[in-house]
């Protein structure tokens, strides 16, 4: 169903509503209108005017500034080398054939002298890298370096080839791109994004647009599609503050004097956080996370490009949608809360307000999606099937306006944002509830690589489960009393004898 269908369907629903919809004194009037839906889409609203003034407004001027250093100075003045870091394992080698090829190809676009620096596990990996490093672009000045380490994660695996990199004492200001073995750069990639290290010496690291090419069904492909677009707003938004909420592992790039620093390594290998409850948990996932946090504590600035799109090749877990989704979304949220909990420790001094603040709302994100569910189930059945009306025109009317929002900065759209939206902002606040009270429970999607249960993982767990629970019902509890269902006893409120 297409957008404009969608916006005439809401027109109908609006203009055929039974009229005690509108009645003011109405409780549904005030759970869907009311403080809750106003504060959360007006943060939306501030997300959306930052990106659209940084898109369009503030990153066109640093893209006339890096094109005319470069017209002046040449790229090899500005970025005296390349090193391409990739790391594989269990990625279909079709798929490493057209990532490695991409990247060569945009190499010998740079005319930079290149070192390919690869991690690999699968003895077929080394050939197949060593056949394509043979069949480079003739122009090109290549270097091979081969890694073949025991499968012990990608953490173990990316510090390897950052000591590698670190040993050939590549200049302090090459560039170090770190990617993964199934993200395709596009044409003018590097070419592109270069520059930006000249016109600011201090720049730790910059990443790009995603956009996804997914094997599986057309309503996966749309949620990644979607996924993406949301980033692609977010990150615009935070571009104005010149830090990001990470630097992703897909495909980010470095100065070398930071990939190649010993502490940022060591952060990468042997990254962890205290938990009060849980104990020391070493990360597993997420070293994005780390070398983002690194960067942080140093205060060294960040750039995204937003002009600039690399496609990522999504392999689902699973073959069902929710089977698939699934162990993403606890990946992606652990990492997240994980991550987010080191960052936040900084404080608002360090990191800035507009930074801390949205690593603050990531927690309350986890409760605010469940708010009209629970409520529309609470209040079902005193108000029946006018509630159900009120909430699908709620639904409809709202995500339809963030997916236009979506289309505005992405340049992308797709009829099935506004449910897909609406599905992946509860699905995935329950998703990251749960993870929420398991911090320590870690798992890559393809590799067979897993957190350890310690002994008292049965103890871990009924704790987890009895503080999830609570937090639910604290919820649920709140929002009966908030919607009018339920109020305090007369006898708890002295004040209303006065």
């Amino acid at each position: 169903m297409s957008v404009l269908i969608q916006l005439g369907l809401l027109a109908v629903l609006l203009v055929y509503a039974p009229a005690p919809l509108f009645d003011p004194k109405a409780h549904s009037f005030i759970i869907f209108l009311g403080i809750i839906g106003v504060w959360r889409y007006s943060w939306g609203a501030v997300h959306f005017l930052r990106a659209v003034c940084y898109r369009f407004l503030l990153f066109p001027k640093l893209r006339q500034r890096a094109h005319e250093c470069v017209e002046t100075h040449g790229l090899a003045t500005l970025v005296p080398e390349l090193v391409l870091v990739f790391t594989i394992y269990r990625i279909p080698p079709e798929t490493v054939a057209a990532a490695i090829r991409a990247a060569l190809a945009e190499a010998a676009r740079t005319g930079l002298p290149t070192t390919l620096v690869a991690a690999v596990v699968e003895p077929a990996d080394v050939r197949l890298l060593k056949a394509l490093a043979q069949s480079a672009p003739p122009a090109l000045r290549l270097h091979l370096v081969l890694l073949r380490l025991p499968p012990t994660g990608k953490r173990q695996a990316l510090a390897a080839a950052l000591r590698a990199v670190a040993r050939r004492r590549v200049h302090p200001r090459a560039a170090v791109v770190v990617m993964d073995g199934d993200a395709l750069l596009t044409p003018g990639s590097l070419s592109r994004t270069l520059p930006f290290f000249a016109l600011d010496p201090e720049l730790a690291a910059l990443t790009t647009d995603q956009d996804a090419l997914t094997y599986g069904s057309a309503l996966l492909s749309f949620w990644f599609r979607l996924r993406f677009a949301r980033r692609h707003l977010l990150f615009c938004s935070l571009g104005m503050s010149r830090k990001l909420l990470a630097v992703t592992g897909r495909m980010a790039i470095y100065r070398a004097a930071i990939a190649t620093h010993p502490e940022l390594i060591a952060r990468i290998e042997r990254d962890g956080l205290a938990h009060w409850r849980l104990g020391r948990i070493a990360f597993l996932t997420g070293e994005d996370k780390s070398t983002w946090v690194w960067i942080l504590e140093r205060g060294l600035p960040m750039l995204y490009v937003p002009d600039v799109r690399v496609l990522t090749v999504e392999h689902p877990p699973a073959s069902g949608f929710f089977a698939a989704i699934t162990p993403l979304l606890v990946r992606w949220s652990g990492n997240m809360l994980r991550g987010g909990r080191k960052a936040l420790a900084l404080g608002p001094a360090r990191l800035g307000f507009f930074l801390w603040w949205c690593l603050v709302d990531q927690r309350i994100s986890i409760w605010t999606p469940l708010i009209g569910p629970i409520a529309v189930l609470l209040l079902l059945p005193f108000y029946g099937p006018l509630l159900l009306y009120a909430y699908v025109i709620w639904v409809l009317a709202t995500r339809l306006l963030l997916s236009l929002g979506l289309g505005v900065v992405s340049g992308r759209l797709s009829g099935t944002w506004p449910w897909l939206l609406w599905l992946d902002q509860v699905f995935g606040a329950l998703v990251k509830g749960w993870v929420l009270f398991r911090l320590d429970r870690q798992r890559w999607t393809r590799q067979a690589i897993a957190s350890p249960r310690p002994r008292s993982a049965l103890a871990r767990e009924a704790g987890s489960l009895a503080l999830h629970l609570l937090a639910l019902a604290s919820l649920i509890t709140a929002v009966a009393f908030a919607t009018g269902l339920c109020s305090w006893p007369s006898a708890l409120l002295p004040f209303d004898r006065f």
